[in-house]
């Protein structure tokens, strides 16, 4: 063949691989409201709908706490937390396979070199086996001839990707490496969200220790009371013992929390990385209103949420593989080329030990038994199955918003009766101990009115700690700041440079 024809050859096959199979990726439909219910009409004291550039990313989403330790304690979730170390391992795997892909595109090129020792009997070399050849690598033995020759090699092959399969196959794992970025994100998101859960929950731990060793003190107070009523002979022993009682079943109380504060302190080091021996948060207390956050309009929620993002990447993924399937059904052409040299010194490299092959394959598969429409109706299958979990998703987005919004509503509200209930249930105790020692009222009486007061306390601190859990589901829910535009590229998603740092645990842990 000569070299104009080679060059049609090769211009041919370049214009042909142009054709690529299977379906383009269009992305599917989602059921998005207009409005979010829990918005329309009503007044969420702290929570609107986000004006133009008020979900501008303008830090972590935490620092809306204006809390320092909550602060270095989330910095530390994205360099020592190991959940988020995986993700971020199983991102530059799925890297990997882009890489590992786009190999394919290009030919494989080998080389090697041989050195073959042979023997022939003297009856196959010749009647005489003593004659001494002139040949270089050749010698006489007794009874036969020792040949040593030597090869020297390079061979090409090249895949033709005519069809397209390869680049669906890469179209397929940028996809996978993107819905590895957005499972990263969402492991971060989560991260960071169940130590926020973890150090409120703390906080209200203490805040209820606080509150029970005041209530423990009080109760002591009363009890010196009764105890003063009991020797002026207006009271009987069964006062004292009541108020005792109340007094040891608060104090044991307080020791118990010491189990869930314990407890959280361990939960907030493992999601820090640390061992929990080495981290001691001291005492805090949970007080004041949940921060203001924006919440955007539904169709918001599909660029901001990295879950949501990952699903319908996971889309795009399923769908390329249907091409990636589809193309089986094409030959399978393949270029093949070889050039040597041969000859029986070390180094044979010479014009005249010179061999070459030069060779086209072209492979299709008669028949199969319909394995081939089995793969393309079992991606097609995967695919729709993609696109179910990716409505779903969005779904489950909407919903947990909705949940959030109206827990924050309902909450607020009680906590306003509930702070109103303690102030009235501190007012009764006051009137109640004095007509106790006026001796009017019976102890009984002052005892139902100190267990209404730490029952309403207890209660308004439960609900202020659910708001505050409520409002960081709701930030994690709105996606916590996160933006699609995180997402890395193809470009990205190819190179070798990693779009995250290298996570290795911090050096100093905190107190």
């Amino acid at each position: 063949m000569n070299l104009p024809r080679r060059a049609l050859l090769f211009a041919l096959a370049a214009g042909v691989a142009s054709c690529t199979v299977g379906p383009d990726y269009v992305p599917a439909s989602a059921p998005v409201p207009d409005n979010f219910k829990e918005l329309k009409g009503k007044t969420l004291k702290g929570w609107k709908l986000a004006a133009p550039y008020d979900c501008v990313d303008s830090g972590p989403w935490w620092t809306v706490y204006r809390d320092p330790l909550l602060d270095s304690l989330e910095r530390q979730v994205e360099i020592s937390n190991q959940t988020v170390a995986a993700a971020a391992a199983a991102y530059e795997q799925a890297r990997t396979l882009i890489r590992e892909a786009q190999a394919a595109l290009f030919p494989t090129v080998t080389a090697g070199y041989s050195v073959v020792r042979q023997y022939t009997g003297q009856k196959l070399y010749g009647n005489s086996g003593t004659a001494t050849p002139t040949s270089t690598g050749v010698s006489t033995s007794p009874g036969g001839v020792v040949t040593t020759s030597y090869t020297t090699q390079a061979s090409l092959t090249w895949d033709l990707d005519v069809w397209g399969k390869i680049r669906r196959q890469i179209e397929s794992n940028v996809a996978g490496a993107q819905v590895g970025a957005a499972d990263l994100a969402n492991a971060r998101l989560t991260a960071q969200a169940q130590l926020a859960l973890a150090y409120f929950e703390l906080r209200a731990a203490y805040t209820l220790k606080n509150l029970l060793e005041k209530t423990s003190e009080e109760f002591r107070k009363t009890l010196a009371i009764t105890k003063n009523q009991y020797r002026a002979g207006t009271v009987s022993e069964a006062d004292v013992v009541a108020a005792e009682t109340q007094l040891l079943s608060t104090e044991s109380a307080a020791i118990n929390t010491g189990v869930i504060i314990s407890q959280l302190q361990h939960a907030i080091a493992v999601l820090i990385g640390r061992p929990p021996s080495e981290v001691a948060l001291d005492r805090m207390f949970l007080v004041g209103d949940i921060p203001a956050f924006p919440v955007s309009v539904p169709s918001k929620l599909l660029e901001r949420r990295p879950d949501i993002a990952g699903a319908e990447r996971l889309m795009q993924q399923q769908n390329a593989l249907i091409g990636v399937a589809v193309a089986a059904y094409y030959p399978d052409i393949t270029l093949s080329a070889s050039l040597g040299y041969r000859g029986f010194t070390p180094l044979p490299i010479d014009p005249a030990h010179e061999f070459w092959t030069l060779g086209a394959t072209a492979l299709e598969t008669v028949f199969d038994g319909g394995m081939r429409s089995a793969q393309v109706d079992s991606a097609q299958a995967s695919y729709w199955q993609s696109v179910a979990n990716y409505r779903q998703t969005v779904l489950t987005a909407f919903q947990q918003v909705e949940d959030e919004l109206a827990a924050i509503r309902v909450l607020s509200a009680q906590l306003r009766v509930q702070n109103k209930a303690v102030v009235e249930a501190r007012k009764a105790v006051v009137v109640y101990l004095n007509q106790y020692r006026a001796g009017t009222v019976a102890f009984t009486s002052v005892v139902v009115a100190e267990a209404a007061l730490l029952s309403a306390e207890q209660a308004a601190l439960q609900t202020r700690e659910s708001l505050f859990l409520a409002s960081i589901s709701l930030i994690q829910a709105l996606g916590g700041g996160w933006d699609r535009t995180q997402l890395p590229t193809a470009r990205e998603a190819a190179t070798g440079v990693s779009m995250f740092p290298q996570l290795e645990p911090s050096s100093e842990p905190p107190h």
